[in-house]
Parts: C-alpha cells; structure tokens; sequence
C-alpha cells in the first residue's frame, strides 16, 4: 500500500522531532474511576493524592485520565491537592492573592495573567534549584533562616522581574485606550 505524502510528510517531521527534543520520561498515567480511586497503570496499584503529590514533588511526569471517557483530569487533581496544601495548615497564597486571582477570570487579561504567573514561578523554581544544586546539603532549617536573610534581595529581584511587566501592561492599557477612541470614533462619538 502506497504511503501518502502527508502521511510521509509526518513521519518525517515527527522523526526530526525525536531527534531534537531530549527523550523525556513517559506520563506516569493514572486512571480515575467513578469511585474517585485513583489508579497508578505502571504500578498496577491504587493511589491516593498524597503519592501523587509525591510523584509531582520529585518532578515525574503524571497524566491523571477518567478510566471511563478518557477525559484529562490532571489539572483538577493538581487543584486537589493544592486545595488540600492549602487547608493543611501553612497556605502559599493569603485571602487577598486568592481573591484577585479569581477576579482574572474572565477578564481581558486573564491569559496574560496565566502567562505572567508561569514565568514568574518558572524563574523562582530556576533560581531555587541552582541555589540547591550549589548547597544540597542545607535543612529546611537553614533554608528557612537563608530565605529571611535573602528576602530585600529576592524583594529587588522579583522587583526588577516584575518591571518589564508593568511596562507590558502600560503599553497594553494604552493600546486599549487608542482602540477605544478609534471604535467611539467610528460611531460618531468623541471623548
């Protein structure tokens, strides 16, 4: 049987791929079940949130899927167990980050938030692991007492992160506010 041109076409492009991307570990795959068990397909074993966070913790991919309709779960359990961090006693996020995290749902910027706050996590998760790699042997102690000394020079650092940032929504606001004139313009009326 004749192979296509597009099919060939893919096959090329999917081989020139695995060539330049470095080889990953497969998806650690969960299946969900209508019981709400979570079942780990490598171990042949059920889960509970607690190793799943486990698994996230040492950086292994996971996939959490619905065992009947195939449906991606893993952002909602990724959720559940922030939601059970957060319960647990020590919360990341005070009341006020909540609330205006929640108020980007559904505005104009929400994607840029998203964006925004992947970056900003990124280049936290960056900066935390070189500092781990040069000093593996610290407690959560030390890191702690680290952390208090270090925190006018992360303040400035995060600043200066956070600079371009407020340029980009400067350039932003003002080319929404160029648009709003040019479409109140168009309908006859000034402001």
């Amino acid at each position: 049987m004749p192979v296509k041109p597009q099919a060939k076409a893919a096959k090329k492009s999917s081989s020139a791929q695995a060539c330049a991307a470095p080889v990953l570990a497969p998806a650690r795959t969960i299946k969900k079940y209508p019981n709400r068990r979570l079942y780990d397909t490598q171990t042949s074993s059920y889960v509970t949130l607690a190793e799943i966070k486990k698994l996230v913790m040492t950086a292994s991919p996971v996939v959490v899927l619905d065992a009947k309709t195939g449906d991606d779960l893993t952002r909602s359990i990724l959720l559940q167990i922030i939601l059970e961090e957060e319960s647990a006693g020590a919360p990341m996020f005070s009341e006020a980050v909540l609330s205006n995290i929640i108020r980007f749902y559904g505005h104009a910027m929400q994607d840029h938030m998203g964006s925004y706050l992947e970056n900003h996590v990124q280049s936290f998760m960056d900066w935390q692991s070189k500092l781990g790699e040069s000093s593996p042997t610290l407690s959560p102690e030390v890191w702690s007492q680290f952390m208090q000394w270090q925190t006018p020079l992360m303040h400035n650092m995060f600043s200066g992160l956070a600079d371009p940032s407020q340029n980009v929504m400067a350039q932003v606001q003002e080319q929404m506010q160029k648009n709003t004139q040019q479409m109140l313009g168009a309908l006859g009326l000034k402001t």
